[in-house]
């Protein structure tokens, strides 16, 4: 029998880059043309959906002018049979998950999310008998971080409990019911997979730990964006494609119970072949919906002081960020703060001096919202050094590079902050936990050791993910539902043409 297996598509159905106005090869409706799937194939989904381009975010936000879904309409022309969430599926609260599942062909599984409202349909397990009688047992679990970073009036009808201890359970259901066993688990490994070194201290990724104490015969993985073709962990076959539906898995078993033989590879999306193209001209109803996007990604929202050429991660790094600065800016200026700290997504991106709202979405891809915390000069100070700790410097060649530590398992250039008012310098040879030398107000003037000051952030940075326990176990003062996008469209507004900020000063000595 074979897998098909998509995961962290991120709201990508057609084959377009929506920031840059071009083409690309990726989407659920080129997956759709390429795959083929008969009496002995599976296809599966692990999550994380419903966010990621402009085309899920304009139809969340106009959801009730249409009669359709449009990530659903991708994976029932794909053939989709079993699918899970993943925890951007819970960013924009219950309606909106009821929405996409309620116009989906295929089942619901997850083990580990209860629903208090039971309209949703999930199923802890199913098993499948495929047409030869081969009876496959699935269930699925979202990462159990969920609670870590949703809102809470999004997990108001919605339980996430621990995914290892409900996939045992789970597990111990299916056992003897079947012959293959799969686990689609939106969450990641957490050791390096040549090495066994482990990779993080939390429980975000826990793939190592189903593979080792659980005996599925499959474990399909995702959340950490990893091409991983292949890898067998205590009896246990994983695999994990990457994001965006650029890329998919396909998973082969032969023998019988006990006796499996599984290999996987990944398998890119080639470009939009002629069975895409019949599949989008099936949809051609959803025509009305795309041009209406595409007037609203190019209505003018302002300028800013001039064009910023696409940022390159290291370089902004050691130097600083005119995106970034823009972007604390608005943070200032909206949340009335003393700091203000910020991230960017992992692609390098620039601003166009005539900026639209593709521009805008383009650069910031999530739906964070905004929360003050009450720091101290010591919590800065630690935020700082994790910061500095994005660098990893030889002393013999005198190069500076990316820190495997933002790296592996996951790339996680947004987990580097940049602070706004503030001057703060790093010494990178010095050990890491020390590098920061130089801490101080933007003017110059000492921070006071034991003053409270405001910080804004991304509801995502206040929960203390990313290695920023500091600002998490910070006090709370005030959080806003306004999502970083709209704060930033209506700072250019109303502030067109846009000054340059001038509200970080940093350097990087080696």
């Amino acid at each position: 029998m074979r897998i098909i297996f998509t995961t962290d598509t991120h709201g990508h159905l057609y084959p377009i880059d929506y920031a840059l106005n071009g083409p690309e090869n990726t989407g659920l409706f080129c997956v759709a043309g390429q795959i083929e799937k008969d009496d002995d194939t599976l296809i599966l989904d692990g999550g994380d959906t419903l966010q990621g381009t402009p085309l899920i975010s304009y139809y969340l936000s106009h959801r009730d002018m249409y009669d359709f879904n449009p990530m659903a309409e991708g994976f029932n022309a794909m053939g989709l049979d079993y699918y899970t969430l993943g925890n951007h599926d819970f960013n924009f609260g219950y309606d909106a998950i009821l929405d996409y599942v309620s116009r989906m062909k295929a089942t619901l599984i997850s083990c580990n999310v209860e629903d208090k409202r039971g309209a949703l349909g999930i199923k802890k397990s199913v098993i499948h008998t495929m047409k030869d009688g081969t009876r496959v047992g699935i269930t699925a679990a979202v990462t159990g971080f969920v609670n870590v970073w949703e809102k809470k009036e999004n997990l108001t009808e919605l339980v996430v409990t621990d995914p290892v201890e409900a996939l045992r359970k789970e597990l111990d259901n299916l056992r003897d019911k079947c012959d293959l066993k799969v686990c689609i688990y939106h969450g990641g490994f957490e050791e390096d997979l040549k090495t066994g070194k482990r990779l993080s201290g939390t429980l975000e990724n826990q793939a190592c730990q189903i593979c080792r104490e659980l005996d599925f015969d499959i474990i399909l993985t995702g959340h950490q964006h990893i091409a991983i073709e292949s890898v067998d962990i205590a009896g246990t076959h994983g695999v994990q494609p990457p994001d965006k539906a650029g890329i998919y898995a396909e998973v082969v078993a032969e023998g019988s119970k006990g006796a499996w033989n599984i290999t996987s590879k990944l398998v890119p999306v080639k470009g939009v072949s002629e069975r895409a193209k019949e599949i989008m001209a099936a949809h051609s109803f959803m025509d009305q919906m795309t041009e209406d996007l595409e007037k609203w990604l190019d209505e003018p929202i302002g300028q800013i002081w001039e064009e910023i050429p696409v940022e390159q991660k290291l370089d902004i790094a050691m130097n600083g960020s005119k995106v970034a600065d823009l972007f604390n800016e608005a943070q200032l200026k909206f949340a009335g703060t003393d700091f203000s700290c910020t991230s960017l997504s992992n692609d390098p991106l620039g601003l166009h001096k005539g900026t639209t709202i593709r521009d805008v979405l383009g650069i910031y891809k999530f739906s964070n919202t905004m929360e003050v915390k009450s720091v101290t000069k010591a919590v800065l100070k630690q935020a700082l050094e994790r910061c500095a700790e994005y660098f990893d410097y030889d002393p013999e060649t005198g190069k500076v590079a990316i820190s495997n530590v933002f790296l592996q398992p996951k790339v996680e250039h947004y987990n580097y902050d940049f602070f706004a008012n503030l001057w703060y310098e790093f010494d990178l040879t010095k050990p890491v936990g020390e590098r920061v030398v130089v801490l101080k107000k933007l003017d110059g003037t000492e921070l006071e050791e034991d003053k409270e000051y405001t910080l804004v952030a991304s509801n995502y940075r206040a929960t203390g993910t990313g290695g920023y326990e500091c600002i998490g176990n910070s006090p709370t003062i005030r959080t806003y539902s306004e999502e970083m996008p709209d704060i930033l469209i209506d700072y250019i507004r109303q502030n067109s043409p846009v000054p340059e900020p001038h509200n970080s000063k940093m350097a990087v000595h080696y």
